[in-house]
């Protein structure tokens, strides 16, 4: 009908506006201050580059620009050997981009999206209810309140678990490696997965390799470490540490 307004699903963007409009205030603050001391001057350079690398950034995660945060998450799927039979869960869902690709991608499934939400973070249960409805998903997508470090399902529960960028972020977690320990626990013996998150880190998961083999001693049968920087699509202004340098995905079979 002509004027009907069209839903429109709201995954977010990981580069808040908040940081872009914070470092371009803060140059603007030693912008004035160089009025008076002029070597003030080059720390507010500084900050305005930053706004505008991470406005940069903004866009390209956007769809409007490189939809790089998009093709992220579809390479998450991509390295999920799953036939779609059973039951999947997504770790930290947020706004359920993750949730509702997997549902719409494995047609027979039902999906579960768990994630603490919280006034940290621009994502709420709620926003990703409304999203799986207007994908057309929402009679086998549930979303719930949980923490990854002590997930309320039995083990061996789901045929699936998937996770993007999350594991690091659970602050009751001391020791980043129980996360994937209790996302592994969850899936049954010759179930599938895959997480992506900062592997590459060793201060939150040390070596690669070390990590891989420990992950191995738990009895997976199979854990494959793709490096997501090596990806085509993204733009080299995105490979350094601090945005996806240091991301990878680990998939494989329990």
């Amino acid at each position: 009908m002509s004027g009907q307004r069209v839903a429109k699903t709201e995954y977010g963007n990981w580069v808040t506006k908040k940081i872009i409009y914070l470092s371009g205030f803060v140059g603007f603050v030693f912008l004035g201050l160089g009025l008076i001391f002029w070597v003030l001057v080059i720390p507010a350079v500084l900050f305005f580059l930053v706004s505008a690398y991470f406005l940069y950034v903004r866009y390209q995660f956007s769809p409007q620009g490189g939809n790089v945060q998009d093709r992220i998450w579809e390479l998450v799927l991509a390295n999920l050997d799953w036939n779609g039979e059973g039951k999947a869960l997504d770790i930290g869902c947020g706004n359920g981009a993750l949730t509702v690709k997997l549902a719409k991608k494995y047609t027979k499934a039902h999906v579960i999206g768990i994630d603490y939400w919280g006034k940290k973070w621009e994502y709420s249960k709620n926003t990703g209810e409304r999203n799986a409805e207007i994908e057309g998903v929402s009679e086998r997508v549930t979303f719930q309140k949980a923490s990854a470090v002590s997930l309320p399902f039995d083990d061996g529960y789901f045929d699936a678990a998937v996770s993007n960028f999350v594991f690091h972020e659970v602050s009751d977690a001391k020791d980043k490696r129980e996360v994937i320990r209790e996302a592994l626990r969850v899936v049954k013996k010759g179930g599938k997965f895959s997480f992506q998150d900062e592997f590459l880190v060793k201060q939150l998961f040390g070596d690669i390799e070390d990590l891989i083999e420990t992950i191995k001693s738990w009895g997976i049968s199979k854990v494959d470490f793709v490096q997501t920087r090596d990806a085509d699509f993204i733009p080299r202004a995105l490979k350094l540490p601090f945005i996806l340098g240091t991301i990878g995905i680990i998939s494989g079979e329990k």
